[in-house]
């Protein structure tokens, strides 16, 4: 019997490659979600630090300028969170994204794999067929006197 030759062998390679890239690139993308998830947190809870300290001063004399400062400081760390929340959402679209090409990569790996795992069962039943035709014809000639009655 001849040894088994998976003819889209270099489709499985190419597929498998671009499966292991799509992976990466999802893990990448995971990874830059959590940073930015991270960062929002940072952020977040500076914002609530400032406000609950301009809560409390409050309570104080009022001074304009000063209430002017704290008001611009608040303006840029609601516009630091609200940069921060747009690239969380950057982050977890693109990981979105990477996790679809990810599964439409393995997907095309598994309709491989399964060709494979096909022609495989196929050849073995070949093999098996050819084998069993051996023995037939070798029981054949030792009963008969050595005529060949099936050709393998």
């Amino acid at each position: 019997m001849k040894r088994f030759r998976f003819p889209l062998r270099p489709v499985a390679m190419l597929r498998a490659h671009q499966e292991m890239r799509a992976r990466e690139a999802f893990g990448a993308a995971v990874h830059s979600y959590v940073t930015a998830e991270e960062e929002h947190a940072a952020v977040r809870v500076r914002v609530t630090a400032f406000e609950q300290e301009l809560f409390t001063g409050r309570r104080e004399r009022f001074n304009a300028s000063v209430e002017a400062e704290n008001l611009a400081a608040y303006r840029q760390e609601c516009a630091a969170e609200a940069e921060s929340e747009r690239r969380v959402f950057a982050a977890r679209e693109e990981m979105a994204r990477a996790r679809a090409a990810y599964l439409e990569a393995h997907r095309k790996v598994e309709v491989v794999r399964r060709l494979e795992d096909k022609a495989r069962a196929a050849h073995r039943v070949e093999a098996a067929r050819e084998e069993q035709a051996g023995f037939d014809n070798f029981a054949a000639r030792r009963h008969f006197g050595g005529t060949q009655l099936s050709r393998p």
